[in-house]
Formats: structure tokens, sequence, C-alpha cells
């Protein structure tokens, strides 16, 4: 385990102190865990995303033509 200091606004602070009381915890332990969970979530995002774009591009369906540039700008279509 690390030590680390943090500086919290007033607020933030109190608010934190009775969470932790009232989830017997303390403090220290909720921020740990809350940026436990960021990073998971961050991870996961980013192992999603290589995994996504390892993947090869496929056609939005089978031997659709595509729309061209200027038809999809075209704004007199309403």
């Amino acid at each position: 385990m690390k030590n680390v200091t943090i500086t919290l606004d007033e607020e933030v602070a109190r608010w934190a102190r009775i969470w932790a009381a009232e989830h017997e915890t303390s403090v220290s332990r909720l921020v740990g865990e809350v940026l436990r969970e960021r990073m998971l979530r961050e991870r996961d995002y980013h192992t999603a995303m290589e995994e996504y774009l390892s993947t090869p591009a496929q056609p939005i369906s089978g031997g659709a033509v595509y729309p061209s540039r200027d038809g999809l700008h075209d704004r007199s279509i309403r």
C-alpha cells in the first residue's frame, strides 16, 4: 500500500467522513475504492476499444451502394 495526501473542499471532506462512518469504513478506503473502480473502468474501456479497432472493417450491408459524399451533404433535401 502507498500513502498519499489529498486536499478536499471542506464540504466534500465532511460528506466523505459521514459517508465512511455510515458504511463502517474510512475515508482512505473510500477514496481508494473510487480510484480503483475508475482505473478498472478505464482499463476495460481501452481494452474494448483496442479489440474493436483491431478487427477488419465490415461493410454496412452486403452489396449495398454507399451514398456519395455530395448526396450525404445535400441540404436541399427535406
